[in-house]
């Protein structure tokens, strides 16, 4: 079975086609971060459009590195959700026609479960079940996952994600879109310990997590007088550490909960190298093994949305409504269900 992917959720446009014999035959991916880095962030009808203009000829090069007439393909799958209702209609639109014009099924795919499944992609992918830590975007998350669709959820961010931590503390800093990123090579040329940095929920007893406070925090050090932008990469360092060590402490928690031994970090935040680094060592320790997607497949793209339809197709998922288009901005992982 040879399935289309196409994300569109936020500000990447990707497309990707997954052969079911074959695995991954075509990649493409367009980033807006161009597009969007004058004005400091997303703006969501910006972001549509840019879908809009690049879907075609990335559908065009994806096929084309695959060898593959669309003719040929079997199926689509698109991101319903979650994500920016304007850019998800994009990708679903072209999804639902292109699966009536080919008179082929049209399979909608929840954006984090193809986060949560693209270290399957991989040449050496973990086995259910495993504990996941998803820290997409707007998303901090440990689920524990038994298979396609059998997530059990263990903890989440209960304000402002990990991701989003990393984004308001670069603004914060002076630093531009996407600061994320930004700041995580600004914390490599710093020293860590020299600004005392709170590690919230650290001994909270629970699988949770909370940043705002700690984005605050950063705030009041850069607010105070004194303070000079010199210091902003030791301070840089101190902020990524104190994520880091909740979310490392939490990962670990959860797979003593659960009794497991696999632990699959997946999301744009999972490419930062100290949470990796940190997190292999540890997982070293105790005889335990860490998966990864491939560094290309850790930010959104379309090979993920293929994937996990072509997962859910295979066992039996039933697809959309024939054309009729229908997302969801906000759609809670744990209601997803396992394929009948």
């Amino acid at each position: 079975m040879k399935v289309l992917g196409i994300e569109s959720s936020c500000d990447e446009t990707g497309v990707a086609l997954y052969d079911t014999e074959r695995g991954l035959r075509g990649h493409r991916v367009h980033s807006q971060i161009d597009l969007h880095a004058a004005y400091g962030g997303v703006v969501p009808e910006l972001a549509s459009r840019d879908h809009i203009r690049r879907l075609p000829i990335l559908v065009r090069e994806t096929l084309a590195e695959a060898g593959c007439a669309l003719s040929e393909v079997d199926a689509l799958a698109y991101t319903a959700g979650p994500g920016l209702a304007g850019a998800l209609l994009v990708g679903a639109g072209a999804a639902e026609a292109l699966a009536m014009a080919l008179a082929v099924p049209a399979l909608p795919v929840h954006h984090l479960e193809g986060h949560l499944l693209s270290p399957l992609l991989s040449a050496d992918p973990p086995a259910f079940p495993f504990v996941a830590l998803l820290v997409s975007g707007g998303h901090t998350q440990l689920m524990r996952v038994s298979g396609v669709g059998d997530y059990e959820l263990l903890g989440e961010s209960l304000d402002d994600a990990a991701g989003e931590a990393f984004d308001k503390t670069a603004k914060l800093l002076g630093l531009g879109y996407p600061g994320g990123p930004q700041l995580a090579r600004l914390a490599e040329g710093g020293t860590a310990g020299r600004f005392r940095l709170p590690r919230p929920m650290l001994h909270s007893g629970d699988l949770d997590f909370s940043f705002s406070g700690l984005k605050t925090a950063v705030l009041n050090v850069v607010s105070a007088p004194g303070w000079h932008a010199a210091d902003a990469a030791d301070l840089a360092a101190d902020f990524q550490q104190a994520v880091v060590e909740v979310l490392v402490k939490k990962a670990l928690g959860a797979l003593r909960r659960t009794g497991l031994k696999r632990l699959v970090v997946a999301g744009g935040v999972g490419a930062n190298r100290s949470l990796r680094a940190q997190l292999d060592e540890a997982a070293r320790r105790r005889g335990w093994r860490v998966y990864y997607p491939e560094p290309e497949l850790c930010t959104d793209n379309g090979a993920m949305i293929a994937f996990a339809g072509a997962l859910r197709l295979a066992a039996g998922a039933m697809p959309g409504g024939g054309g009729a288009i229908a997302i969801r901005p906000r759609w809670p992982l744990v209601e997803l269900r396992p394929p009948v």
